[in-house]
């Protein structure tokens, strides 16, 4: 019996490394070296709509960066929404997609303007490119929440412009997993 259980050893080990290995697997994150999940965006991140008094900052875009991607991954899509904007209907501030696979994040402004590395879908304010909180003043801190979204879809799928319901619409089925970041804004005025 002794000999039985010293033979299955290795093998026993040998499991349980593989079972280790699989449980110390990093999770899909995206983060940004500007400001950490859960706390407040820098001024120059919102908006800078000279029409709308709210819009108080520069519309520099937060750099952006994701790790561990799950497997299968062709390309990513990435929004930016405002959940409480417009009185709780929302605010779809930035739709991207067709980020291709080894694209790793977005540097801080890069995303302020059209780019190669993306796709533009339409936001609630008709842009397709990066737009900064817009919070109006005397209200609490707004959340706006990045969310990218792995995909198995070709970086060139997609036709630019879709709304984030589109876009939505047409990941169905094309998921591979999703990592989110949130960051404040509160407008200083």
């Amino acid at each position: 019996m002794r000999a039985i259980m010293l033979a299955l050893a290795p093998i026993a080990a040998a499991g349980l490394l593989l079972a280790g290995t699989a449980n110390a697997a990093e999770p899909f994150t995206l983060t940004s070296s500007a400001f950490k999940d859960g706390t407040m965006l820098a001024r120059k991140n919102a908006g800078a709509i000279k029409a709308n008094p709210n819009c108080v900052g520069e519309n520099v875009s937060p750099p952006l960066a994701w790790s561990n991607v799950p497997a299968g991954t062709v390309s990513f899509a990435l929004l930016m929404t405002d959940p409480e904007g417009r009185a709780g209907l929302g605010v779809d501030h930035w739709i991207a997609y067709g980020i291709p696979a080894s694209v790793t994040g977005f540097a801080e402004g890069e995303t302020s303007q059209p780019s190669e590395k993306y796709v533009g879908g339409i936001g609630t304010q008709k842009q397709s490119i990066y737009l900064g909180p817009c919070t109006p003043p005397g209200t609490t801190p707004h959340h706006y929440t990045f969310v990218l979204i792995a995909t198995d879809l070709d970086a060139k799928a997609l036709p630019p412009g879709l709304t984030r319901t589109e876009l939505l619409e047409k990941l169905t089925g094309h998921t591979k997993g999703a990592a989110g970041l949130v960051g404040l804004f509160k407008n200083p005025l």
